[in-house]
């Protein structure tokens, strides 16, 4: 019998209530899809210990913090400290999600900015990636990025991918990776897939964002990690590639932007 090809999703919420008691057989059952890892996010640092315990309760679950821009105006800032602090933990894999969402919260854009580039700091002082939710802000999004990466080199993921292609081109050119939620699979997203066919393959990662933003056929559900496997499908279709390929290569990618993963399994 064929095995199934393993894939990663690079995002979701595990701690959302959304997922109530379910939460073991959530994560059991994104493995029999193939799902063999996920990263949980924490999106206000108030929750961390919630997100950290959930990594370290189920072996295939990783985790990375951060203030959420949405969230930034009602939490107290980040500080460099705090988020270095916690990447000593051996399953902390990234920093944030942070960045900039002006689509419903544009009047506290000042600081989602500052935040924005002290999560930049951390990623620039630990080595781990940057993760970005980025939302009608692509022109202050790249130049923040840019003028940060200038000043310090980090690496990054422009998660949920849906923005503009300058903005991915500008993340691209950085060597930013781009990761491909359920939005690519919705058949009106012919221009976000687009985007992605003209990235190289070698950067991009695929996610749920799970509980939201489920892909066809379980849209308007919601969405869980086994549903990777829709949109990872999909991306094979972007890359005119055969699906047991395209999975290696996003596995090859994770691990090369999420290090930290593959140095906490080979020491397992």
């Amino acid at each position: 019998m064929t095995e199934t090809p393993h894939i990663t999703d690079s995002h979701c919420h595990l701690d959302f209530p959304d997922f109530g008691d379910e939460l073991d057989e959530v994560v059991a059952r994104a493995q029999r899809a193939g799902v063999g890892r996920m990263v949980t996010i924490c999106t206000r640092l108030k929750n961390e210990p919630d997100v950290r315990a959930i990594a370290e309760s189920h072996e295939a679950v990783f985790y990375a913090a951060g203030t959420h821009p949405m969230s930034a105006a009602e939490e107290p800032l980040a500080t460099v400290d705090e988020l270095v602090g916690l990447a000593a933990h051996p399953k902390f894999v990234g920093i944030g999600e942070t960045g900039l969402d002006y689509h419903y919260t544009a009047d506290s854009a000042e600081v989602q900015q500052e935040s924005l580039r002290i999560h930049i700091a951390a990623a620039q002082d630990t080595g781990l990636p940057l993760i970005i939710h980025a939302r009608a802000a692509d022109e202050d999004m790249a130049w923040i990025l840019s003028e940060e990466h200038r000043n310090g080199v980090f690496s990054c993921v422009m998660h949920c991918y849906s923005s503009g292609p300058e903005l991915a081109r500008v993340a691209l050119d950085l060597g930013f990776y781009l990761s491909m939620s359920g939005i690519a699979a919705f058949p009106k997203s012919q221009e976000v897939r687009d985007i992605f066919a003209s990235a190289p393959v070698e950067r991009v990662l695929v996610e749920t964002d799970s509980p939201y933003l489920a892909p066809p056929p379980h849209r308007g559900k919601r969405n869980e990690p086994a549903y990777t496997v829709h949109t990872a499908r999909v991306g094979a279709e972007v890359f005119g590639m055969d699906y047991a390929a395209f999975a290696a290569q996003t596995e090859a990618n994770f691990e090369r932007l999420f290090w930290k993963v593959a140095r906490y399994e080979a020491a397992a």
